[in-house]
């Protein structure tokens, strides 16, 4: 019979533990969209486009962090949504370009600052950084969240594909850039990392923050790759998609969702959830 109670009073710990947490949970995802190529055939943005949107409303997604999104990406994930977004063409700090952009419930936050920086050694303008193949940068957008009347950061990036020494160094501006930005609020870093948890980059990045997975109070859920090269029969291995947190937040719940239809993602990364409590 002892046996028999373990389980359940486990169970009512847990809910219980949460249930007194004043507040309301934050739901992010982060999504690698995939750039919009005709090259793709079936798996052009066309094709995807309103499965990637019904799969952020079906999981709530307070904040949404997308990388690779065209500007008629960027502008797709607008309509028909209560988002409002922060971002830039990485090309030109307009338009040009994939945007690592921010969306934002509008009626659940305020925004109270924001902006883009590039990875490189001239952060403040379109440039290209180190030995990287493309131009890069990160978005990001301070909170002010009316339910639990708090202000928080988040952060959103994609580092270079080809450059190892740019992502090393990609992630010690980051680390500069959210200490300067956001010295004492709460945090949430996103973005498709390029590199795999063993890293020297991902070091960096966790000489400072904290890996949502690893401190999720609720067991980590789905696969652990986030990269599937559009291959529904990938063995999901190469995780390079994160979300970290500081420690002003609490982690609930991590997945890694591996949402398809007709036996294909809806990109070639799968995104990444987090439920979060302040």
């Amino acid at each position: 019979m002892k046996r028999l109670l373990v389980l359940p009073i486990a169970l009512l710990l847990t809910v219980a533990a949460f249930a007194q947490k004043k507040g309301t949970p934050v739901n992010i995802i982060t999504y690698n969209i995939r750039l919009n190529v005709a090259s793709d055939g079936v798996n052009a943005w066309p094709n995807r486009k309103d499965n990637v949107k019904a799969l952020v409303k079906f999981h709530d997604a307070d904040i949404l962090c997308v990388q690779e999104a065209l500007p008629e990406q960027f502008d797709a994930l607008l309509e028909d949504s209560n988002f409002d977004v922060v971002g830039v063409g990485r090309d030109d700090g307009k338009r040009k370009g994939e945007f690592s952009a921010v969306y934002y419930d509008k009626d659940r936050f305020t925004k109270k600052d924001g902006g883009t920086f590039w990875l490189s050694e001239t952060p403040d303008v379109p440039s290209k950084g180190w030995d990287a193949a493309l131009n890069r940068v990160c978005s990001w957008v301070r909170l002010y969240d009316k339910l639990n009347k708090k202000e928080f950061l988040v952060f959103n990036t994609h580092y270079d594909h080809i450059g190892v020494q740019a992502r090393i160094e990609s992630a010690k501006l980051l680390k500069q850039k959210i200490q300067q930005i956001a010295p004492t609020l709460p945090v949430v870093f996103t973005g498709d990392l390029n590199v795999t948890p063993e890293t020297e980059a991902i070091a960096t990045i966790k000489s400072f923050l904290i890996d949502a997975k690893e401190v999720s109070t609720e067991k980590p859920y789905g696969p652990t790759g986030t990269f599937n090269a559009f291959h529904f029969d990938s063995d999901l291995k190469d995780r390079i998609d994160y979300i970290f947190v500081n420690k002003g937040f609490k982690v609930q719940k991590f997945a890694v969702l591996s949402d398809s239809k007709d036996k294909r993602y809806y990109s070639d990364h799968l995104p990444v959830f987090a439920r979060l409590w302040f």
